[in-house]
């Protein structure tokens, strides 16, 4: 048997790629797609260099909605030939928040595991005379020569037709001779880029539009190495707030920050899929298959759309309020137990389980919530609250009214029977008409101050129902004791 060529393994490659190239023309001029269906391939191609960001993330939705609305076939190449920055906890991360978020894919490379591909083709051009090794100046040590594989530019116009903004035109004599490699077994960004599309056999590359200066490049490398060129969508980038472009400093955060501050998978998902795409339907609110049902990258904007925290708590809090209430207060109840034993507070599950809904209905995002909790919001559902005497009648009432109206209302809760508790209309009843007598303002601050300690807090009756009754009246009774000493 004849030992490994990789050069004769490229040379058959091309071969292949050429003829398929050619029956694909073929049939394409006859009205017979093979870029459809099972035939379409995209890739997600992330550096592992950072966490994984919002852009990687918007990126990967678009060409997964696009692969699974055709029945295409999805591949994540994790470009990591950035030696000196890439690193495999990055990679991981990547990994991680895109399953997350519901994404997946049907094959997986490393571009560092691939050199001989890369050898073979560096060859090739070499040999064929479409690329030179050029000894020049390393940039980064004054009068250190180094070598660098460069393609010779025929200096041709190339137009392309993006599938989002039609045909556009590059003059490449500008570009020179610009360079592929460092070495034979070093490629750089593009070299690599256009062998794996060809090698991978991508149909459609779908990226954002900071790469339509590169796709001249990469298209002079595949006329060099006889490769069909992809189908290019190159699609707006997000904005920040003054539409400037999106960067770390300015919002596009890594998608584990989301997770940790308590956005909801599929929130961002669903946020990050319309933001620069308009469904047909016009819903907002989708889910993934509907997403995918709805998707064509004809419908992708044509101009940037501004990453809108606001926006996202929209769909973040809409999707809280679809969990079911059980789900929903099982995380409530973690993160409320949590900060409550951080402060020293006595934790009761059976209170914190009937807080959902309350709970439920003022926050957007689970960061809400630990934020109210870790400020002792919730604390006088679990503790007695401490009174300041003078904070207890409402502004312009005397003393001796407040103190009526507490000793009124405490005996209309004391006389009612326990399961008059059950229900929070049903203790408001009990109270509702002496306060319209007596002012409501007069009775309900009093009240309320007497249950929470707050200035600020949920309706009254509702705290009653939740504390229960003998809670709830002892609360009142302390505020009539501090009250007797004024």
């Amino acid at each position: 048997m004849n030992p490994y060529d990789p050069m004769r393994e490229w040379i058959i490659y091309v071969q292949y790629i050429y003829i398929t190239a050619i029956i694909t023309n073929f049939a394409d001029s006859f009205g017979v797609s093979l870029s459809r269906g099972m035939n379409i391939r995209v890739r997600f191609p992330p550096s592992p260099t950072g966490f994984c960001h919002v852009g990687t993330a918007r990126m990967a939705i678009l060409n997964y909605l696009f692969a699974k609305k055709h029945g295409g076939i999805i591949v994540f190449r994790s470009e990591d030939t950035d030696k000196e920055r890439s690193t495999k906890e990055f990679e991981a991360d990547i990994i991680d928040n895109l399953t997350w978020l519901g994404i997946s894919w049907d094959e997986f490379y490393r571009q560092s595991e691939r050199t001989e591909i890369y050898r073979a083709a560096i060859h090739t051009l070499i040999v064929q005379g479409k690329a030179y090794v050029s000894e020049e100046e390393s940039k980064k040590e004054a009068g250190v020569m180094v070598k660098i594989i460069r393609l010779k530019n025929p200096g041709t116009t190339i137009t392309f037709t993006d599938a989002i903004r039609g045909d556009i035109t590059f003059d490449t004599t500008e570009l020179g001779d610009f360079a592929i490699a460092r070495a034979e077994d070093d490629p750089l960004y593009h070299l690599a880029v256009v062998v794996d599309d060809a090698d991978m056999r991508i149909t459609h590359v779908i990226r954002g539009e900071d790469h339509i200066s590169n796709t001249p490049r990469q298209i002079l490398i595949q006329e060099a190495l006889g490769l069909p060129r992809p189908l290019y969508a190159h699609y707006p980038l997000h904005l920040a707030a003054d539409r400037s472009k999106l960067s770390k400093r300015k919002g596009d955060v890594a998608v584990r920050s989301y997770r940790e501050k308590g956005y909801l998978a599929p929130a961002l998902l669903n946020y990050l899929a319309t933001l620069g795409w308009t469904a047909p339907s016009g819903k907002e609110i989708l889910s993934l298959d509907e997403m995918i049902g709805e998707f064509e990258l004809a419908d992708v904007h044509k101009n940037g759309a501004v990453f809108d925290i606001e926006k996202l708590n929209w769909f973040n809090r809409h999707y809280l309020q679809a969990l079911p209430l059980r789900d929903f207060a099982l995380e409530s109840d973690k993160i409320l137990q949590t900060s409550l034993h951080a402060r020293g507070v006595a934790w009761n599950e059976r209170i914190a389980t009937s807080l959902a809904p309350l709970i439920r209905e003022r926050i957007a995002v689970w960061e809400e919530l630990r934020t109210f909790a870790d400020a002792g919001e919730f604390d006088f559902f679990f503790a007695e609250p401490k009174l300041e005497p003078t904070y207890i009648a409402q502004k312009k009432v005397s003393t001796e009214d407040t103190v009526r109206h507490l000793q009124s209302v405490k005996k209309l809760l004391s006389d009612a029977p326990e399961g008059a508790y059950n229900d929070t209309e049903n203790i408001k009843a009990l109270v509702w008409e002496y306060a319209s007598r007596e002012g409501r303002g007069a009775v309900l601050w009093p009240l309320r101050y007497a249950l929470t300690g707050q200035e600020r807090s949920p309706d009254p009756f509702e705290v009653i129902h939740l504390i229960g009754k003998e809670a709830s009246l002892r609360r009142i009774g302390t505020a009539l004791a501090l009250l007797s000493h004024i």
